[in-house]
């Protein structure tokens, strides 16, 4: 079983705002985009971030073959025990997981 980021061509993440982060994985392909979609549920997301399933908002976008996560940041960003400003550090921990 491969890693996420052998099957598609960019795992990203960023900031979607002081409170929210938001992950794109582009497939780069159709049969990408159809075995993300199928192997990586959002509750495999959720576990990475220990976040609550019901916080984790998912958006499956076919026209571009894009696979996009949105959640709530562990902390507020720029708070004291912010650890990534930009929210850049957290494409690694997906792009890691196994499907």
């Amino acid at each position: 079983m491969p890693e996420l980021r052998s099957l598609v061509t960019k795992v990203r993440s960023k900031n979607a705002g002081p409170f929210w982060l938001t992950i794109d994985i582009f497939c780069g392909s159709n049969d990408a985009y159809k075995q993300v979609c199928s192997g990586l549920s959002t509750s495999h997301v959720a576990g990475v971030f220990k976040a609550d399933t019901q916080t984790i908002k998912r958006f499956d976008i076919p026209d571009l073959n894009v696979v996009k996560f949105s959640l709530p940041r562990p902390t507020v960003q720029g708070a004291i025990g912010d650890r990534d400003m930009h929210g850049a550090s957290w494409a690694a921990l997906i792009g890691e997981l196994v499907i």
